[in-house]
């Protein structure tokens, strides 16, 4: 028996006021731009059409679908098991820094190539640099500690003129490190992203896949499938988030200079508690939480910068006009 139609909101008031993707995805435009898509579209329970995002090749055809349509990405692609992001919640992370900069720039977003965002941990999607180059003609450097993760973005860079010369792939030798042996002597960054891997085990990302999938089949399910995919470097890590965004922040006072806002995502809202504890070891000087949702989904940006009001001043007088 078929369920009754579910009545959606008309805008998902979670995610931020210039998100593209705050309507209800609209299938029969993204089919238009991307017919491949269509065989992947059908009715749902509730008699909407939708796809099934516990389906890895259907969530990469969706996402293809967003990027060509919303930030005219010809060509895009991962190899089979990598990371493929939900594009709603990436640019929410891009739409958020800006209002960070903007915080920081007399209410005025800084716009153009001269602005530079790193992204550490760029994957082999590149989705916040097409994100960002679109919405902010921003430039950006990728950093990545695998090899193949960057043949991956080299490929959708070369591929789609929007990004040529505006995204600078560095590959990171030390996987324990963050700024050393990417930013070069006296590079200046505006802004630094990072979507860390959030778990602290291989087995703890797949109980956490096994059960975002009960929850997409509303049966049990056995095996973990990764619907958005994801190698081990991107999902987990010794010491999980929480060590992980402690390291960064301890690096990231070496490079004081260097970058004017550093952010990182916090998926687990415990994990703030430890941080601001590190980011007031370290004596940042100015700490800002942020906070993003989609959908059920809570999670919130931790922003730090260490520099004082005469610096930031003489940064943005001089980077931002």
């Amino acid at each position: 028996m078929q369920a009754k139609k579910k009545e959606h909101p008309k805008v998902k008031i979670r995610l931020h006021p210039r998100n593209k993707h705050r309507a209800r995805y609209d299938f029969k435009e993204l089919t238009k731009t991307s017919p491949e898509l269509e065989p992947f579209v059908q009715l749902n329970k509730f008699n909407d059409e939708s796809i099934d995002f516990s389906n890895p090749t259907a969530v990469i055809m969706l996402n293809k679908a967003l990027l060509k349509h919303f930030y005219d990405i010809e060509y895009w692609d991962i190899p089979e098991g990598y990371l493929c992001p939900p594009i709603p919640g990436r640019a929410d992370y891009i739409h958020n820094v800006a209002d960070l900069l903007q915080s920081s720039n007399y209410g005025k977003i800084p716009t153009g190539e001269k602005i530079k965002c790193l992204d550490i941990g760029v994957g082999a999607n590149c989705v916040y640099p097409i994100i960002g180059i679109k919405e902010y003609d921003w430039s950006f450097v990728g950093a990545e500690i695998d090899r193949d993760a960057i043949k991956s973005a080299t490929k959708i860079i070369e591929s789609n003129s929007i990004l040529q010369n505006r995204l600078d792939l560095r590959f990171q030798n030390n996987s324990k490190d963050c700024f050393y042996g990417i930013l070069k002597k006296d590079e200046l960054i505006d802004v630094m992203i990072c979507n860390p891997p959030f778990n602290a085990s291989l087995k703890e990302a797949e109980s956490k896949t096994l059960q975002k999938l009960n929850n997409l089949n509303q049966q049990k399910v056995t095996e973990a499938v990764l619907n958005f995919g994801g190698q081990n470097n991107e999902l987990w890590c010794d010491g999980g988030e929480e060590k992980f965004v402690r390291d960064m922040i301890r690096e990231s006072e070496k490079f004081a200079t260097s970058c004017f806002w550093f952010t990182c995502l916090i998926s687990k809202k415990s994990n703030l508690k430890i941080a601001y504890k590190t980011l007031e070891r370290f004596k940042a000087l100015d700490v800002k939480t942020i906070p993003m949702g989609q959908g059920n989904k809570s999670s919130r940006i931790i922003a730090w910068t260490f520099l004082d009001k005469e610096q930031q001043n003489n940064w943005k007088n001089t980077r931002w006009k």
